[in-house]
């Protein structure tokens, strides 16, 4: 499919809330067939999708242990990941130690698949993607790993406003992107 077609149909799922807010890019340099091209989704005119770029509202992790030291980040313990760590111990181990352990254990989980969501990212061809979002169901795509397609899927018209304030506790577990246009969804 060529760009400006799938331009046209993401753009025709975009939420009317967020319509000539938020745009789909692709500056392609057609004498250049071995590139695929840079695409990007910006927000008000600013390129949002661009790691590279120091100006960007969006923090991108450089490390692991970056993710785990960020305070914004608020990962629920349940009691089962806290019987996981007891049973794993195999011993008498204080209780408020045994959270300490949980907690750490599902803080580097979450970094190492914030880091793998990142890197898959900049590898990621994003017309493979958009074209992917088109041809799946509006749940899969929201419960995905990809962060492409949760961005997609959350600007959907499809989601409505009630289903999107009902994500809060899913969205604290996303990258800082995703959180981004959950956000600017919810409208704040």
């Amino acid at each position: 499919m060529s760009w400006s077609k799938l331009k046209q149909q993401l753009e025709g799922f975009l939420s009317p809330a967020l319509n000539g807010r938020v745009e789909y890019r692709a500056p392609g340099y057609r004498y250049l067939p071995d590139k695929s091209g840079i695409c990007y989704i910006s927000v008000d005119k600013k390129n949002v999708l661009n790691m590279s770029d120091k100006t960007n509202p969006i923090r991108w992790y450089q490390t692991e242990l970056e993710i785990k030291n960020d305070p914004d980040i608020q990962i629920p313990i349940t009691s089962g990941d806290i019987e996981a760590v007891r049973q794993a111990t195999k011993g008498p181990v204080p209780e408020d130690r045994l959270i300490v352990m949980a907690r750490s254990r599902k803080s580097t989980e979450h970094a190492k698949e914030l880091m793998s969501a990142q890197a898959a990212l900049t590898k990621s061809n994003f017309i493979v993607v958009a074209n992917k979002f088109l041809t799946t169901p509006i749940e899969e795509s929201l419960e995905s790993k990809d962060m492409v397609l949760n961005i997609l899927a959350l600007v959907d018209r499809r989601v409505g406003k009630k289903r999107i304030l009902s994500m809060s506790e899913m969205m604290q577990l996303k990258h800082p992107v995703v959180q981004y246009f959950y956000e600017l969804r919810r409208g704040k």
